[in-house]
């Protein structure tokens, strides 16, 4: 199949599982809210917060190698499923050593054993998971997708309405979710094959986790630039106004939900593609990317009131202020994502986490300049201008792998418009409707020539000249 098609035949099929379980975030807000208080809300979301710092430090990151390895034909699969459930096993019994000592982190103290459930399921959810992709079962990756959507659902609202455990249920929920789902994968896929302590090659297993560590301190610092901010206005200003920004970020949802979508299916595309195709690949394929997540962010940004009020409950209507300056964050850290791949295929993972890392510590420090002057739009800008730094420290530093083109006019016109129509939304200037309609259109406008430019191409089976063959 054309590398295209390929591409665009797995992002369906992934958007058809994925979206119905990330649409979860948008059709379960009402509840959440309904059923939770600001208060409550924001240390929940703490909570699992938490789970997904220890996350990386329990799994090793293996996860990440689980996809690399198992998309590449040279290794046998079940030494890289092995590998991933043996390192995932010992970094739970680690964890479960380590318990006296992290009882003394915040919100994990109280929530101990809830916790590390919750990171145990998870973790071995994306085990399984992330390898039925590698082994190419894009269609049951898609199906799980549904069946976690709808069991997702179903214990919500056990839990939270029928039983009313709050907080409890809440983090229940999603840990039943991910066990019937492991379960599901593990005995559909035949996955017990592919476990085997005996004839384990060892050399794979060490170079997964070469490549996987340095993955660790890449995740936390990811989940730093996530979540420094929340940390810091409860620290500064309290668990309400650290539940109203929890509410804020789930907008943003919207353009990670096609992010990973696409990102899911574009991993597999740039390993399999060969090295000689991979400049022209990459700039068309960025080109659409970052052209598809503006234009998306725009009009979220022309909406985030209309959203809001659909979304949320009338105490946390006040959370669009802080929808706007996050779109933007979110904008590059999905374009900075994207060159993560490259690293990837490059096998260059202690670059992706020293980049990475950079924009943490900048993200950590703006925090604690803006947060007590500009208040939660300190913690929004703040995070932008982290994920700003970190997309260009990788544009400059992964032309050495990939040369590709990055259309830095487009990119130029599309990020000031966004900053446009942010601090128009944020100021609520006069006549701010009006603005927000001309600059939405400009940037559709502007976009539009690359999306069906690239779509076209996309859908086009090219036929190559027999000197030069696509595949």
């Amino acid at each position: 199949m054309n590398k295209y098609r390929n591409l665009i035949s797995n992002t369906f099929i992934f958007a058809i599982g994925t979206f119905s379980s990330k649409v979860l975030v948008f059709l379960l807000m009402p509840l959440y809210t309904k059923v939770l208080s600001e208060a409550q809300y924001g240390t929940v979301d703490l909570m699992v917060q938490v789970g997904n710092f220890l996350l990386p430090l329990v799994s090793c990151g293996i996860v990440n190698g689980i996809i690399r390895f198992g998309l590449d034909k040279y290794y046998k699969k079940r030494d890289v499923f092995t590998t991933g459930f043996l390192t995932i096993l010992f970094g739970f019994i680690i964890l479960l050593i380590l318990e006296p000592i992290l009882v003394h982190v915040p919100y994990l103290n109280e929530n101990t054993m809830m916790i590390y459930v919750f990171v145990l399921m998870s973790s071995m959810r994306s085990l399984c998971s992330q390898f039925v992709r590698a082994k190419g079962y894009v269609k049951l990756y898609a199906i799980d997708g549904l069946l976690s959507t709808a069991t997702t659902i179903f214990f919500n609202v056990l839990y939270l309405v029928v039983l009313k455990w709050g907080i409890n249920g809440y983090m229940l929920a999603m840990i039943s979710a991910d066990t019937l789902s492991t379960l599901f994968l593990f005995y559909v896929a035949g996955l017990r094959r592919y476990l085997h302590i005996r004839g384990l090659n060892l050399s794979t297993s060490q170079e997964m986790l070469r490549y996987s560590i340095p993955m660790i301190p890449n995740s936390i610092f990811w989940w730093v630039n996530n979540m420094a901010s929340r940390y810091m206005i409860a620290y500064f200003m309290g668990e309400e106004y650290n539940g109203l920004f929890a509410v804020a970020y789930k907008i943003p949802t919207i353009i990670v939900l096609m992010s990973n979508i696409f990102m899911d299916a574009w991993q597999m595309s740039a390993v399999s593609d060969s090295p000689d195709k991979r400049a022209s690949f990459f700039t068309r394929v960025f080109l659409f990317y970052q052209s598809l997540i503006c234009t998306a962010a725009s009009g979220l940004i022309l909406f985030s009131k209309v959203i809001t009020m659909i979304l949320v409950s009338d105490s946390f209507y006040e959370s669009w202020k802080y929808i706007p300056l996050l779109l933007l964050s979110t904008i590059f850290s999905c374009m900075s994502t994207f060159l993560g791949s490259v690293y990837m295929v490059e096998k260059k993972s202690m670059l992706n986490f020293i980049t990475t890392g950079i924009g943490a510590v900048i993200n950590v420090v703006l925090n604690f300049l803006f947060i007590p002057i500009f208040g939660v739009n300190g913690a929004a800008f703040a995070t932008f201008l982290s994920y700003f730094v970190v997309f260009v420290l990788r544009v400059i530093d992964t032309r050495r792998f990939i040369p590709m083109h990055f259309h830095p006019m487009r990119l130029t016109f599309n990020t000031l418009v966004l900053l446009a129509q942010a601090f128009i939304m944020i100021f609520e200037v006069k006549g701010w409707i009006f603005f927000e309609l001309i600059l939405t259109v400009l940037m559709v406008v502007a976009n539009m020539s690359a999306l069906l430019a690239t779509v076209a191409q996309l859908l086009l089976k090219r036929r190559p000249h027999p000197q030069h063959h696509e595949e």
